[in-house]
């Protein structure tokens, strides 16, 4: 495990001018791509767009531009310290794996997804005698445009969830709602993702169902690495695994967790900040875990804290992780077959909920949200004594959202595939046209 590759500190004046200067260059560019990503009023009739006015891209710019402010000013908060900005808390910029591999995901999801794009919508035609595409490069760059949204309805949506599962910690002090320390949630940031792509194809007069069939793929590829990324941080970890398990895993704590460089970063893993709390009992030959002392049992936080790392635990990370990339695989191959728009979405909502409930039997971590939690929080202890943590049946938010998951694909795959088998896919693959 490598939560921390680098941390950069801003304690001399002169980085903390460059920082200044590189969150300042960051808000201009992002505002130049809001101006000349800017295009004019939608034609209902012929589908296309009239070009940008110079109202248009400044309009653009200044709401691009004020998001990238807002951004920024959190970054300087963060990262600078007292005195230097106001407020600051000068935690410096760690450089988590975590971030790394999250980002690297999305750029390789974004970039796979825009060329499927341009090969989707490719339609050659004839110009001064050359064959020339003259849709499918447009479509590449409006999904380029479209992950803008989707990573901020991602991050907004995620956060939210989170925040909803664990809201009576939030309700002692909802300042900490914005704080950059939080958590985030997949299936949030999934539905939040999901509806900025919804209101972006119909501004810009695209089928959404066709969109998703080509995007949907490339959010297992960058699930694949952000997977990987939750076992760098030691999130989103595993039951306790028995003693003789050939998976298991331990995670460290600040004491033994080390940077690029080899060098203490104090970072202790998620994983390890919450079994340092836990009071429940383990019986760590079989891993079982109990909620009062019993023979062979040993209370979990002195395990830990005496061990210096986890319990030995499932890598449910990269359980998630291979199975991320079967399934992009498997669907990247399953579009040559697509009978409909929408076709690679239900498949992809039904797999993705078997894969992500059966991953969700091996998890450990109970901040995630349960059942018994969501009983507990409620005041319904004594149903909530019914549901043990440890139950089959304690279905976490999670699993909740993936029967409702796998149901939506089960009926969009049934409503629209009925009748079609023998249409040929002509024209809903990546089939260039002549014009």
């Amino acid at each position: 495990m490598l939560p921390v590759l680098f941390r950069f500190t801003f304690t001399a004046l002169w980085t903390q001018l460059l920082l200044y200067a590189v969150a300042a260059g960051t808000v201009a560019y992002i505002a130049f791509n809001g101006w000349r990503g800017a295009v004019g009023p939608l034609d209902e009739k012929t589908k296309t767009r009239a070009p940008a006015t110079s109202m248009d891209r400044l309009l653009r710019a200044a709401a691009f531009g004020g998001i990238g402010a807002v951004l920024a000013w959190y970054g300087l908060k963060y990262a600078l310290p007292a005195g230097a900005f106001p407020g600051a808390k000068g935690e410096g910029i760690p450089l988590h794996t975590y971030g790394v591999l999250l980002a690297g995901g999305f750029i390789a999801a974004v970039s796979v997804a825009g060329r499927l794009a341009q090969d989707e919508w490719s339609k050659v035609q004839l110009v001064d005698g050359s064959w020339v595409d003259v849709e499918g490069p447009k479509r590449r760059e409006q999904v380029m445009d479209m992950a803008f949204w989707a990573l901020v309805g991602g991050i907004g949506g995620s956060r939210l969830l989170f925040v909803l599962v664990n809201w009576q910690d939030y309700a002692k002090d909802w300042t900490q709602v914005l704080s950059l320390g939080g958590g985030l949630v997949f299936y949030g940031g999934l539905i939040g993702a999901s509806v900025a792509c919804w209101f972006f194809a119909r501004a810009n007069g695209m089928d959404f169902l066709r969109l998703a069939d080509v995007c949907i793929p490339t959010v297992s590829l960058g699930q694949c690495l952000g997977r990987l990324g939750c076992f760098s941080a030691g999130c989103c970890w595993g039951d306790v695994a028995p003693a003789t398990a050939s998976t298991a895993v331990h995670f460290p704590g600040g004491g033994m967790a080390q940077d690029l460089f080899g060098q203490l970063s104090g970072t202790s893993s998620l994983a390890y900040s919450s079994q340092v709390d836990d009071v429940r009992y383990v019986v760590e030959a079989t891993g079982e875990i109990l909620h009062q002392a019993a023979p062979g049992a040993v209370r979990m936080a002195d395990w830990v804290a005496q061990h210096g790392h986890t319990l030995g635990v499932y890598p449910t990370q990269l359980f998630e992780s291979v199975g991320q990339l079967v399934l992009f695989v498997g669907l990247m191959y399953a579009r040559r077959f697509r009978r409909f728009h929408g076709h690679i979405l239900a498949l992809w909502l039904m797999a993705y909920a078997v894969l992500r409930s059966t991953v969700e039997l091996f998890r450990g971590d109970v901040e995630r949200g349960t059942l018994h939690g969501l009983l507990e929080s409620t005041g319904a202890h004594g149903l909530a004594n019914v549901v043990p943590l440890e139950a089959w049946y304690n279905i976490s938010t999670s699993q909740f959202i993936s029967l409702c998951m796998f149901g939506f694909g089960a009926v969009l795959l049934a409503r629209h595939g009925r009748g079609k088998v023998g249409e040929a896919a002509g024209g809903l693959g990546p089939t260039p046209s002549a014009a």
